[in-house]
């Protein structure tokens, strides 16, 4: 099979379907089987995505795997828990990647995105402080939401809050980044 480039709109299906689906699955099933949606709708996206593209992206093969696992044990243990404990420790897992790649001299952005900006690598330091920056506050935030308000909004915080946090951030780093844009 041919190597294929996803679009925009698929990429943004792949990744959005599975947090939809679980949306919908606690609406109608509770959480304990949108955990179970989840997990299936998040491999099933992993598989698709691998065989249209030959690759797998890094950043959904690791949560995949967190999903993987935190929501087996939600399921086993019959305790959303775990489900939410695992937001937070993988945003705190990406904070905890980016600083220890600028402890070790590694920029993981620029990896990342370095085909599309020419930043120096002391803009690709400060990018990555920023992110890191930003995935310790929305672990806190998760905790915040999980711990005060109800199973159903953070369900809604998971599936679309963290996502709308994650564009509104990336769109504040525009205007610092714009200057760096190849052609």
């Amino acid at each position: 099979m041919n190597e294929v480039k996803l679009s925009q709109t698929q990429k943004l299906i792949l990744d959005l379907g599975p947090l939809l689906a679980f949306f919908v699955a606690n609406w109608k099933l509770g959480l304990l089987w949108a955990t179970a949606v989840l997990m299936a709708a998040t491999f099933i996206s992993l598989a698709i995505s691998y065989a249209l593209t030959r690759k797998i992206n890094k950043f959904a093969l690791v949560g995949a795997v967190f999903i993987g696992l935190f929501g087996a044990v939600t399921l086993y243990l019959q305790d959303p828990w775990y489900l939410k404990i695992k937001v937070t420790l993988i945003e705190l897992f990406f904070a905890g990647l980016l600083l220890g790649g600028l402890y070790f001299k590694r920029l993981f952005i620029k990896d990342m995105m370095g085909e599309a900006l020419a930043m120096p690598d002391d803009a690709w330091r400060i990018l990555t402080l920023r992110w890191a920056g930003f995935f310790v506050a929305m672990a806190l935030l998760n905790l915040v939401v999980w711990h005060f308000f109800s199973d159903s909004a953070w369900v809604t915080f998971k599936a679309f809050g963290l996502l709308g946090c994650t564009v509104l951030f990336a769109l504040a780093n525009a205007p610092f980044m714009a200057k760096y844009i190849k052609e």
